[in-house]
């Protein structure tokens, strides 16, 4: 396999652990632990059972080079979980934590003025999702589009009570935004 090949194959399984470890665990027959977590040999047999074989060594390379590190594997190598943006109910245990001052949300135009109005809300998410750099935001909102980046004044929140939480793969989460905390950035 070329490169390309490789590269796209590793997108194409991402997206299918995505799915079955964040929204859809029963379209394979899978139920999610409290906490997210899954086994692994039941995550493969139930690829398998339903068409969509993936080996170990695979999986092990899709978590190892996901550009977004969206999966991990618990401390004994035997389970696996999605680090963040479940829709389905899960508790990944982190503790709240002081944010950095400034945090980041990447969007689109289209959404801008609502988001203004209302702030930022999970949406079918379970949290908010921020960054530490513009950069990230302006990554993740130019999958829809021409990004817009909102700088979030996470100190003023977290002294307002707010609680933040950061997810093993450094994104921070919190509940939402109110519109009082956000600025468009140039």
């Amino acid at each position: 396999m070329n490169d390309r090949n490789d590269r796209n194959d590793l997108v194409r399984v991402s997206k299918r652990l995505s799915l079955v470890l964040r929204h859809r665990p029963e379209t394979i027959g899978l139920t999610l632990d409290p906490a997210g977590w899954v086994a692994v040999d039941d995550l493969l047999a139930a690829l398998a059972s339903h068409g969509r074989p993936l080996s170990r060594e695979r999986l092990d390379e899709v978590v190892a080079n996901n550009d977004k590190r969206r999966f991990a594997y618990d401390g004994t190598g035997r389970r696996i979980r999605a680090n963040q943006g479940h829709t389905v109910p899960v508790d990944l245990g982190l503790a709240a934590v002081t944010p950095p001052p400034t945090l980041f949300h990447g969007t689109v135009e289209r959404f801008l003025p609502a988001i203004l109005r209302e702030g930022l809300r999970p949406m079918r998410r379970q949290e908010v999702h921020l960054s530490t750099d513009r950069a990230t935001a302006v990554q993740v909102g130019r999958r829809r589009g021409e990004p817009v980046v909102l700088r979030v004044d996470a100190a003023a929140m977290a002294a307002a009570g707010h609680e933040f939480r950061v997810s093993a793969n450094g994104v921070w989460l919190t509940r939402s935004v109110p519109a009082a905390y956000l600025t468009r950035t140039r």
